[in-house]
């Protein structure tokens, strides 16, 4: 039989990255290290199958480069006897593509990149292996201070913050990936653009948080779409160390947007989850002072709409929730706000139309304002609102994300 030059090419190839992938070992972990020290901008570094057991941490500082393992299942990267580095792995240069391995059991966060000018997360799994626990580590995947950032097709289990995390970070995009079992499933915090979709986010404490937050060096965060997730039965108990911003979300919180701007909610399911299907509060709710002068904690500009409500609100939990279910009862409405505005930004006694919370086409989906400072100084006197045809309207659509090609 004759073989063509072409398939020997192939052959060839694939065996010459068969052979060069690293391959679980006593040696591993040197081996790992080194080949991200020294690799050239454009480098790929190949990992092979099975449980790399890895006792420190890792780091990459050169741009350009993939880090490759063989499928999430198949390429792990366990830190369960991790005795130094407080992350699993930590990148610094740009332009890197982290994909088909998992990161297990780290220390404190699995996989943190920081001052990335693009990184892309891709088919990677984040996972404390024991279950919710306050000492698993932050956050698994955690993107800060970064610019095109992409993650797609990953899983995060069991972070004690946020499993998908991206913060203080402009032009993002969170797609078709699940967060289970954490405590916020997927959060952007103080992020300017940004796009998640097609993601799965249950059994976390809370699903969504789209969050803006004071004593940061990015503040402003707005231009974030939430739009066709699966925001589903998310009923994990808090398990955030105290202290925490994440620690004083509800158990049960579907979607929950806090002091961000321009925010569009669209086209999700959500459903079953016990405190509430949507939130949107100012920082005020968290009941934490703001020493921060240049800080803006109202939410402004938030448009919820075409979404598909399921059940909700049936058990409503921690300080608010509970707070809720005494002052409205059960079940708490589907969309909650707490009615916190800037009076300082009203016109002839209402806000600019362009500051505005907006509610239209979510089929049956019921509303509440519970009016949130009258309701702390005394709740007979707070001013509950269930109409909704209040803030029926629109505001212009958000653009999607354009990503730098990679």
């Amino acid at each position: 039989m004759r073989i063509s030059g072409t398939f020997l090419l192939v052959a060839c190839l694939a065996l010459a990255a068969h052979a060069g992938a690293i391959k679980p070992g006593p040696n591993a972990q040197e081996e790992i290290q080194e080949a991200l020290i020294t690799a050239k901008p454009g480098a790929t570094i190949n990992l092979g199958e099975g449980t790399f057991d890895l006792k420190m941490g890792l780091s990459l500082d050169i741009d350009r480069v993939k880090l490759r393992g063989k499928g999430p299942d198949k390429t792990i990267l366990s830190f369960k006897n991790q005795n130094a580095g407080s992350e699993g792995l930590i990148v610094t240069g740009s332009g890197v593509v982290l994909e088909n391995f998992a990161v297990e059991d780290s220390k404190g966060d699995a996989i943190k990149t920081k001052g990335c000018k693009g990184i892309t997360f891709r088919s990677v799994r984040a996972e404390w292996t024991g279950g919710p626990k306050e000492t698993n580590g932050s956050y698994g995947f955690y993107p800060v201070e970064s610019e095109n950032v992409l993650i797609e097709k990953c899983v995060a289990i069991g972070a004690s913050d946020a499993g998908i995390y991206v913060g203080q970070s402009k032009n993002i995009v969170v797609r078709q990936s699940r967060a289970e079992y954490n405590v916020a499933g997927i959060e952007i915090e103080n992020c300017h653009g940004a796009d998640v979709y097609e993601c799965v986010a249950t059994k976390n404490t809370g699903g969504i948080l789209v969050f803006d937050m004071p004593d940061l060096p990015v503040q402003g965060g707005r231009d974030v779409r939430v739009f066709n997730n699966q925001v589903v039965d998310n009923d994990t108990q808090n398990f955030a160390p105290k202290g925490n911003i994440v620690a004083t979300v509800p158990t049960g919180t579907g979607i929950m947007i806090m002091a961000n701007n321009n925010v569009e909610v669209f086209e999700n399911t959500l459903s079953g989850n016990q405190t509430t299907n949507c939130l949107i509060v100012s920082y005020l709710a968290s009941g934490k002072e703001i020493k921060d002068p240049n800080y803006d904690p109202y939410p402004e500009g938030i448009y919820i709409h075409s979404n598909k409500f399921g059940s909700g609100g049936n058990d409503p939990q921690g300080d608010l929730g509970g707070a809720l279910s005494e002052l409205i009862g059960k079940p708490v409405p589907d969309i909650v706000w707490d009615g916190v505005i800037d009076t300082k930004k009203m016109a002839g006694g209402e806000l600019p139309k362009d500051l505005r919370i907006y509610i239209d086409g979510n089929q049956d989906a019921d509303f509440i304002n519970f009016d949130l400072m009258n309701a702390l100084s005394d709740p007979s006197k707070a001013k509950i609102s269930r109409d909704i045809a209040a803030h029926a309207g629109e505001l212009p659509r958000l653009k999607p994300i354009k990503l730098a090609r990679r």
